[in-house]
């Protein structure tokens, strides 16, 4: 996108007026997607985006401007303006270029716009019509493909210098199951940092069916009782709550403000000797994967928690600053127009070692998560509520009755104090983190875990 000369040019006009560190950051993305409802194309969507930004750090403080004008000179002057703002004397130059080595973390076989729309939609048919015909009661079928391919440089004085092509697939689909007062639904959304080859991975109709079964449990469950008792969380999206309610407090982002309940906890038990609990960038295709971060610095295997003691928060290069901490390839963002900060990439609760059915069967009384929804999460205090999308009783060591309405409420540090046991069926699921950069892929997961204690809101 940008020529070596170009960027040097760029940089050392940042570095003009004191700034003793700059950084371009540029790309060029295509995106595509396809919306069905009810067997019908609803919209199909395509386009090009493309721009750069510019940033600065005087001290402890960075200043950030973009612009989709990729012009040298343009870009120039972008830099001088925001070097403007905090006068001083030149004293830093630019180191020379170091190249990041490829890793191919994220191969990709079947490159998505190779392949016809009319390919596409089929699976999205193929899809509705499954949903469509698992049960009378599924009155409306959603599915949806996106496609997003991205090239991406980033460049900086310290002599940084990576260029990255992304490719992410994701297919998603929802059946809405209705009676003569309520509507109850179901949702998958599996997805990854990949190509077309995601369908030779996944069966769209399989996906459909269990989209429905669970719409269509959810209108026949009863109203869930309410109070404190044992919670059963099943893996994939049960990760969900620790990438909200825990995650976000261990990005520097909330740590270098202490705006963080984990904040000055380095090398303390915060949680269950049971759990550990990584950040991990560099999984082959996983839908937060990169070969390298948002500021050209390597993804890496993060180790936050290892058997309850805290060990690692996730760093960016100007939290990093902050805190004097090291970085660990954390920083993200959603596209040009925003700054990076620390992010999650792939965050998961690593698996323990019970059998799920023990799990089940040690539990004499309380609620089983198998399948839980959107919520809401204070970062600085932890204090979370989430919804269940599929839950059940569970009533002397057996999974019971179905129940809707389920809520899950408390603190983050309390849920990882208070986990007695942790499966060893670890899944991730995909998901949209939005955060100060913007709203990026990322997946959380789990194994099946217990928490000895939780409130739990209710109809009943």
């Amino acid at each position: 996108m940008l020529k070596k000369t170009a960027v040097e040019n760029i940089l050392t006009a940042a570095l003009e007026s004191g700034a003793d560190f700059a950084e371009i950051y540029a790309e060029e993305a295509k995106r595509s997607s396809i919306s069905m409802v009810n067997g019908r194309v609803e919209s199909a969507l395509g386009g090009m985006d493309y721009g750069a930004g510019v940033r600065l750090f005087f001290g402890n403080q960075a200043i950030y401007g973009f612009t989709n004008d990729l012009t040298e000179e343009n870009l120039i002057r972008i830099a001088r303006e925001g070097a403007a703002a905090m006068k001083g004397d030149r004293i830093y130059n630019i180191k020379g270029w170091k190249e990041m080595a490829k890793r191919c973390i994220n191969p990709i076989l079947v490159q998505p716009d190779s392949i016809a729309k009319s390919v596409k939609a089929e699976h999205l048919r193929r899809a509705s019509a499954a949903a469509k015909e698992y049960n009378s009661l599924i009155t409306q079928t959603r599915a949806g493909y996106l496609e997003v391919m991205k090239h991406v440089l980033v460049a900086n004085s310290e002599g940084v210098w990576g260029q990255e092509d992304r490719v992410r697939s994701r297919f998603t689909v929802e059946a809405v199951a209705s009676s003569a007062t309520e509507k109850q639904s179901g949702h998958l959304g599996p997805g990854g940092s990949e190509g077309f080859e995601l369908f030779d991975r996944i069966d769209v109709e399989e996906c459909a069916r269990e989209a429905g079964r669970i719409a269509v449990t959810m209108l026949n469950a009863k109203p869930c009782p309410a109070g404190k008792m044992p919670v059963v969380i099943d893996n994939g999206f049960g990760g969900v709550i620790f990438h909200e309610a825990c995650g976000h407090g261990l990005e520097a982002t909330a740590v270098a403000r202490n705006a963080s309940v984990f904040a000055g906890k380095m090398g303390q038990l915060i949680a269950s000797p049971l759990v550990t609990a990584i950040d991990d960038g560099t999984i082959p295709n996983g839908w937060g994967s990169a070969e390298m971060d948002d500021e050209g610095t390597p993804t890496a295997r993060n180790i936050l928690i290892q058997d309850g003691i805290l060990t690692s928060y996730m760093v960016d290069r100007l939290n990093g600053r902050r805190m004097g901490a090291a970085i660990t390839g954390s920083a993200r963002r959603q596209d040009y127009r925003y700054a990076p900060t620390s992010r999650m990439t792939n965050t998961f609760i690593a698996n323990g070692k019970s059998d799920p059915a023990d799990i089940i069967a040690n539990t004499e009384y309380g609620l089983y998560a198998k399948q839980m929804g959107g919520g809401s999460v204070d970062p600085a205090t932890g204090s979370f509520n989430f919804a269940v999308l599929e839950g059940y009783m569970i009533r002397n060591g057996k999974i019971a009755e179905p129940v809707r309405g389920a809520t899950l409420i408390g603190k983050g540090y309390e849920v990882l104090r208070d986990i007695d046991m942790v499966g060893n069926n670890l899944k991730r699921a995909q998901g949209m983190c939005g955060s100060k950069s913007g709203s990026i892929p990322t997946d959380v997961g789990q194994p099946m875990i217990r928490v000895s204690s939780m409130t739990v809101g209710g109809r009943g």
